[in-house]
């Protein structure tokens, strides 16, 4: 694996490839690296000959009462696992290469819409960061496919857009959420929860997943299965940022004959904010 900072020299090997008819599989990352990223590796390789995998702490993302200053940073544990993985490059850009008129003067891409509820409406200016640098990094690389997790579920329904939006030739792949053994999603953040935190933690999942099995049960009542999810993580320390019930498609506010309908949540638990989803057909 060849790890690499400078652009020209990024361009250069992705050109090579090119030239020998490979395709190209994109993983951006912010780093601090677990499982699921691996996992977001393995989905790329199968569907790409060469899987670049970029390490960017993006600024433009973070709010200001946020952890940018605190996100973890472990650049030499990411390149050893990634090495381990086989991917082929570890694209580790300066800020200058991402925003080379600076922060404050960067085009923006901003989704209309999709951003504007649920981790759009708790973190304000989130998605724009999101889109605006995810947006720069395909501009760069020009991959054929690029790999985001489903955790962050409407994190990769925006990208889907964008990238339809904008007529970009990529093709956006939805990797399976990662978990604990105990179903809790896998998630940089996870290391914020307390020894205390961390055994309630995984109520989480277990909520959004017995919301889940009562939809497809035929339990069809969506504000009262909502109202009760939020009551059992109430009570047991959760703050809830917001839990959900939509159309899988678009996280519209479904009707009774909706198909595909996604479970979505947020929540503070201590120092971390923890998100998950399932996604259920009815």
């Amino acid at each position: 694996m060849d790890v690499i900072n400078d652009k020209e020299e990024l361009l250069e090997q992705l050109d090579v490839w090119r030239q020998h008819g490979e395709h190209i599989a994109l993983v951006p990352t912010m780093g601090n690296l677990h499982p699921g990223h691996a996992s977001l590796c393995d989905v790329a390789r199968e569907h790409a000959e060469r899987v670049v995998v970029t390490v960017y702490v993006n600024p433009t993302q973070f709010g200001e009462e946020e952890d940018f200053d605190d996100y973890p940073r472990t650049i030499e544990r990411d390149t050893m696992r990634l090495r381990k993985i086989g991917a082929d490059i570890l694209f580790i850009p300066s800020d200058e290469t991402v925003y080379p008129f600076g922060h404050d003067c960067a085009t923006v891409v901003s989704v209309p819409g999709l951003t504007e509820n649920f981790c759009g409406a708790s973190r304000p200016g989130h998605f724009d960061g999101v889109t605006t640098v995810v947006a720069r990094f395909f501009a760069i690389v020009q991959p054929d496919v690029a790999v985001f997790g489903q955790k962050d579920y409407q994190q990769q329904l925006v990208i889907r857009y964008m990238t339809e939006d904008l007529g970009l030739p990529i093709r956006i792949i939805t990797a399976p959420t990662v978990r604990e053994d105990d179903g809790l999603a896998m998630s940089s953040r996870n290391q914020y929860l307390s020894e205390d935190e961390r055994t309630i933690a995984p109520l989480l999942h277990k909520t959004i997943d017995r919301i889940g099995a009562e939809l497809e049960s035929g339990h069809h009542e969506f504000e009262e299965l909502e109202a009760g999810g939020i009551k059992e993580l109430e009570e047991a320390g959760f703050k809830i940022d917001y839990l959900a019930i939509r159309r899988a498609e678009n996280l519209a506010t479904p009707n009774r004959d909706a198909d595909d309908l996604v479970v979505i949540a947020a929540a503070h638990l201590g120092k971390a904010r923890l998100i998950d989803n399932i996604v259920v057909t009815i």
